[in-house]
């Protein structure tokens, strides 16, 4: 399954990993959330209810990874590899970029609308 991301005038695409995790963000959708810089890596939202946390965590990511970050309950973004290591708990990827991961690279939060594409 593919996802559609609109950020400003982009539209990017993702494809979901297979795992509980992603099939229970998919119940959230269409979603529309305020991401916020961190790190200058990744652009983080938080999401309307805590989802599923059985997909395999990592402590690493890969630019162009989508990954629920549970405490928070976050989703992030990442466009910047920093070589750091992600803190415990770690996160669970839901979905990889097709393309476009530069489109986060900017200063200041940006509002994403998140929706499933069949």
């Amino acid at each position: 399954m593919k996802l559609q991301l609109k950020v400003a005038t982009a539209i990017l695409t993702a494809r979901l990993v297979d795992n509980k995790t992603s099939r229970d963000f998919v119940s959230l959708l269409p979603l529309t959330l305020t991401m916020n810089d961190l790190f200058r890596r990744e652009k983080y939202g938080r999401l309307p209810r805590a989802i599923s946390t059985e997909g395999r965590r990592s402590y690493s990511f890969e630019v162009g990874d989508l990954g629920y970050w549970s405490p928070g309950p976050d989703l992030a973004v990442f466009y910047r590899q920093d070589g750091e290591a992600i803190p415990k708990p770690g996160i669970i990827v839901i979905a990889r970029l097709d393309s476009g991961e530069r489109t986060f690279d900017v200063p200041g939060p940006r509002k994403v609308t998140i929706e499933l594409v069949e």
